[in-house]
């Protein structure tokens, strides 16, 4: 339904004045505010289209986020879509209480009124390529350039942009108009209306004429869930009308796209009956300010209050304003969260040199991002928009707030019997625990961790055996931290003969006596043996070396990593 793209391509065709503020003036300003760093912006990015509701007496469930990352940014936010207009699921919502489409339509168009479309008939692009195939699947007829009539057995027709022909028909001159009796078909898609098909020498283009309100039936069942509530269906309808004539390209020999460049039309494979209805109870209605069409921007979740344009781009729309939106909160999506995204990639994506150290927001009057400042380790600083995060990272919405969790080391190996430090940060957080994941057991708490003004900690562990370790924040666990523990190894070694003991006590490892020609590399084992039932050996060389160094290493497994005796030289 709305793309940046189209707002920058028609910013240069239509002057972007506070009288006609259409598509182009809100992209205009939208481009001017947020061109930094390379960033493309989402700000108009396409909503999906709302999923059916769901049972309120369903059970909830707690849905555990996880990560591995050692350093780990986490997103919550509100609403899905720019928050521009009106919120769909707030429309839902407002149709289940009881209001009427005309009276949803002016509460998310401030100011607004209902009046006539000033146009019945459009011209949509459905193909531009090198080939392209239509077909009837009944009787049908073609117009050439100069008028001629000639009809055609059903069938397929395949035009190539560099001989645009009819190949029975050479006498007939592109371009070339379609009707038939039955919809058409393009590339297997059926579409009402007449075709008109012509070639600039590059790619063919299928142009499809037909009426206004078939053209919305074949958009509205895209754009909301045909199951929802009539007067809500009928809000859409005149949304997407109006839309679609406030946006009309110009200077074309066609007046919208049929992807999400304007509205995605579907055609008739996509039509419904209760979308159908919706189009036909509101037909020729749209959506006026001041009398001219207005630019009926919609998107799916508002989180609770729709956003302003004066606030998203910068440019004063007096009927894209903010407004409460109470029932919202039947969308799946008016919280989400907690989105998990490793900080090493989102540095390199923000073109970082060092990694993140922290997130600082500012936010708008409606609680949306208007900018986020990313700190890194070596002070250097980036300053992004809120729609740049949100572009550059697919997040649900600019309403969003970042924390960032950090647990270090990411992995180390250590002596049985020692301790060591796991130090990090939390940022954009009250609180956070450790918890702890032995060899062979269940994750388990720790404890509590205590933030500096900061929002650095360090705390000393002491794993008895190989031990994982993660930061809890609600219901985060994120900066996985892998503590690999060695036995330890007390051995009197001598010439080929070595004795000691394990700790901890291992029963029944292997135990071997390794000798190199240096003492330092190149180790060959030269006897092997087993712990007894006091962790106790005692090994034998066949062959005793006189020269070079001999060392004893103990492998226990079952969550000891290997461990080795200092090494004695001859």
């Amino acid at each position: 339904m709305e793309t940046f793209s189209k707002a920058c391509r028609e910013a240069a065709e239509t002057s972007a004045t506070v009288n006609r503020v259409g598509r182009s003036a809100l992209g205009l300003a939208a481009a001017c505010l947020l061109a930094l760093g390379g960033f493309v912006s989402t700000l108009l990015a396409a909503s999906p289209v709302p999923p059916a509701p769901t049972s309120s007496t369903a059970p909830v469930t707690t849905t555990m986020t996880t990560s591995p990352a050692s350093s780990v940014v986490v997103f919550n936010g509100h609403g899905w879509g720019h928050g521009l207009g009106l919120s769909q699921w707030g429309a839902f919502g407002y149709a289940k209480h009881g209001w009427t489409f005309d009276r949803i339509l002016a509460h998310y168009y401030t100011g607004t009124t209902l009046g006539p479309a000033p146009v019945s008939t459009v011209h949509v692009l459905l193909a531009s390529a090198k080939t392209v195939k239509i077909e009837s699947t009944t009787t049908w007829t073609v117009t050439d350039a100069a008028g001629a009539k000639l009809a055609l057995e059903p069938g397929p027709l395949v035009f190539k942009a560099k001989q645009l022909a009819l190949v029975d028909h050479p006498e007939l001159q592109p371009p070339f108009t379609f009707v038939s009796k039955q919809p058409l078909l393009v590339s297997k898609v059926p579409y009402r209306g007449k075709l008109n098909v012509s070639s600039d020498g590059k790619l063919v283009q299928v142009i499809d004429t037909l009426g206004l309100e078939a053209y919305l039936k074949g958009v509205v069942p895209a754009e909301m869930p045909s199951a929802w509530p009539p007067e809500a269906l009928k809000a859409q309808a005149v949304a997407a009308r109006s839309y679609a004539l406030a946006n009309m390209t110009t200077g074309r020999a066609f007046d919208l796209y049929s992807d999400t460049r304007s509205q995605v039309f579907g055609g008739v494979k996509v039509e419904n009956a209760a979308t159908s209805a919706a189009v036909d109870a509101t037909k020729g209605q749209v959506v006026l300010y001041k009398g001219k069409v207005a630019d009926t921007l919609f998107f799916s979740t508002s989180g609770g209050r729709t956003a302003s344009a004066l606030e998203s781009t910068g440019l004063n729309v007096p009927y894209l304003v903010p407004v409460a939106d109470p029932y919202d909160s039947a969308s799946p999506y008016h919280d989400w969260g907690p989105v998990l995204l490793d900080a090493a990639i989102v540095a390199k994506q923000f073109k970082l040199a060092s990694p993140i150290a922290d997130l600082q927001t500012t936010t708008g009057p409606s609680g949306r991002v208007k900018s986020l400042n990313v700190v890194s380790d070596d002070d250097s600083q980036i300053t992004l928009t809120g729609n740049q995060v949100r572009g550059a990272l697919e997040l649900r919405s600019t309403w969003f707030t970042p924390a960032l969790l950090q647990l270090l080391p990411k992995a180390k190996t250590m002596s049985y019997g020692g301790a060591l430090s796991l130090t990090g940060r939390a940022r954009g957080v009250d609180q956070v625990s450790l918890e702890a994941k032995p060899f062979g057991l269940d994750w388990a708490p720790v404890g509590d961790l205590l933030l500096d003004a900061t929002g650095a900690f360090s705390t000393i562990v002491h794993p008895p055996v190989a031990t994982q370790y993660r930061l809890v924040w609600g219901d985060v666990r994120a900066g996985l931290a892998k503590v690999a523990v060695a036995v330890r190894v007390d051995a009197t070694v001598q010439q080929g003969t070595a004795t000691g003991t394990t700790k901890p006590v291992v029963v029944a490892a292997p135990v071997q006596l390794q000798w190199s020609a240096d003492g330092a590399t190149g180790w060959q084992t030269v006897a092997s043996s087993t712990t007894d039932d006091t962790g106790a050996f005692s090994l034998s060389a066949a062959s005793p070396e006189t020269v070079g160094g001999y060392r004893v290493r103990v492998a226990p497994g079952h969550g000891l990593a290997p461990g080795l005796s200092k090494t004695a030289c001859c």
